[in-house]
């Protein structure tokens, strides 16, 4: 009998490497921006919020390898995304509300963005499978 599990961890493997590590990445840099907004800016309400949400997509990318179905797997990856974009969210508001400036989270935010993208790919491609299936 074919283990469901090992065939989803499978399926997109190149598209799950690549957003395994940038999630990752990103969650580090986020802790970093974290403790910059906190120990220079004083800021500890929104703060919290980028924290949670921007360390959250990694988490359940993380989780999606264990995924028990094709429809966990599903699942897992559409809360990153839903994560992702929350995260964006809280970037644009610490901009727009003058916590920091626009170009201090350019390259954050245009992570964040790429990373929407791969999430938004993988999370339609695996609907779409499901669909086929």
């Amino acid at each position: 009998m074919e283990n469901k599990s090992s065939t989803v961890s499978s399926q997109f493997s190149t598209k799950k490497g690549v957003i395994q590590e940038k999630s990752k990445a990103f969650a580090v840099r986020i802790v970093k921006f974290y403790k910059y907004l906190c120990d220079e800016k004083k800021e500890f309400v929104l703060s919290k919020q980028v924290l949670r949400s921007g360390t959250s997509i990694g988490a359940n990318v993380r989780e999606s390898k264990n995924a028990q179905s094709k429809a966990d797997f599903i699942s897992k990856m559409s809360i990153a995304l839903k994560e992702a974009d929350e995260t964006a969210y809280w970037i644009e508001l610490l901009t727009e509300s003058e916590i920091v400036k626009e170009t201090q989270v350019k390259d954050l935010y245009e992570e964040n963005t790429e990373i929407i993208k791969i999430l938004t790919s993988i999370v339609k491609s695996s609907k779409l499978k499901v669909i086929d299936n």
